[in-house]
């Protein structure tokens, strides 16, 4: 416990499975005078490639495109980039790589936040019977979709090392258990049929899994007062009925107070013999938090019409793409 205290864990050049992590599905052309790593490479690919820029029109709750201070999905990847970041290095972990993971995390998020990965699943499974999910369409755009030109001009996928393409599809999932530890195994990515089936190979993996949470909790709660979905008062019974899982008085529960008071009790609990955690008291104010947020700002009324909305414009868009397809009579 503390500083460093992962170090010896961390993905670098000495750890036995460093070549698995940096492994990549074809070689990457290379400069001979390039200082980079290859997670730092990654890094600079995804925040290159056009899904990257995409984000910043792609909301995390709320539809309000017109109001620049609602977060958007390109504001939460830099959120959680900074949060693992803040975490990894305290740990010793390897920083570039949770970095290129938080970065390219959700490159295949939906139009119109998780709303609109519930329509656009309901018409996968209605038409072919399988399914969809954001974090395995984030893999699928930067290994099949995405591409940058090289030196001379070709355009080719980004190309991903295996470690940063690891993170990305293992995003997935709430964090119901307190203790991250990652999965001992080099799986075949494309092949995992479902959100939380694996735990991710790195434990920077790990880290980025969890800053994932603490990222959106408190800035949805100030997204919903600014938006008048939640009130001043709402947040005020919320810190009365929360403090029981404090361990100091809280007057304040915003993006600032949440992320450090959650920060420096994983780094304050996390070891390698636990795995990647919280205090009980704080992963019991994390699951409150997410419960409240789920009742007063998910399941709003006014969040229901747009969904509405939302489920209009997709299955207009996929109606017009669907005609193409049809057989004529």
């Amino acid at each position: 416990m503390g500083k460093d205290s992962f170090a010896r864990v961390a993905i670098s050049e000495n750890h036995p499975n460093y070549e698995t992590c940096i492994k990549r599905s074809a070689d990457l052309y290379y400069r001979s005078d390039d200082i980079r790593s290859p997670f730092a490479r990654d890094y600079n690919r995804i925040l290159h490639c056009t899904a990257y820029r995409r984000l910043k029109h792609k909301t995390q709750v709320f539809f309000a495109s017109s109001n620049d201070h609602i977060c958007t999905r390109m504001e939460h990847v830099n959120h959680v980039t900074s949060v693992s970041y803040t975490i990894a290095k305290y740990l010793g972990l390897n920083t570039e790589l949770t970095n290129a993971i938080a970065l390219g995390h959700d490159l295949g998020h939906a139009p119109f936040g998780h709303a609109g990965e519930m329509f656009i699943k309901k018409i996968i499974e209605e038409e072919t019977g399988e399914t969809f999910w954001h974090e395995k369409n984030s893999l699928r755009f930067v290994d099949d979709c995405e591409t940058l030109a090289d030196p001379q001009g070709n355009h080719c996928n980004l190309n991903l090392t295996y470690a940063v393409r690891d993170g990305i599809i293992s995003h997935c999932g709430e964090v119901d258990e307190n203790g991250i530890f990652p999965r001992t195994n080099a799986i075949d990515l494309k092949t995992i049929q479902k959100p939380n089936e694996y735990q991710p190979y790195t434990w920077e993996g790990c880290v980025v899994k969890i800053s994932d949470k603490i990222s959106y909790l408190g800035r949805d709660i100030e997204d919903a007062i600014s938006l008048k979905i939640l009130s001043i008062s709402d947040v005020r019974e919320l810190i009365k009925t929360k403090r029981p899982f404090t361990d100091a008085p809280l007057k304040e529960l915003n993006t600032t107070v949440i992320m450090h008071n959650f920060i420096i009790d994983l780094c304050n609990n996390s070891t390698i013999q636990k795995g990647i955690c919280l205090s009980p008291n704080n992963f019991g104010l994390m699951n409150a938090l997410k419960k409240f947020n789920y009742e007063k700002i998910y399941c709003h009324w006014r969040i229901d019409n747009y969904k509405k909305y939302a489920e209009l414009v997709i299955q207009s868009i996929f109606q017009m793409l669907r005609s193409f397809y049809m057989k004529p009579t």
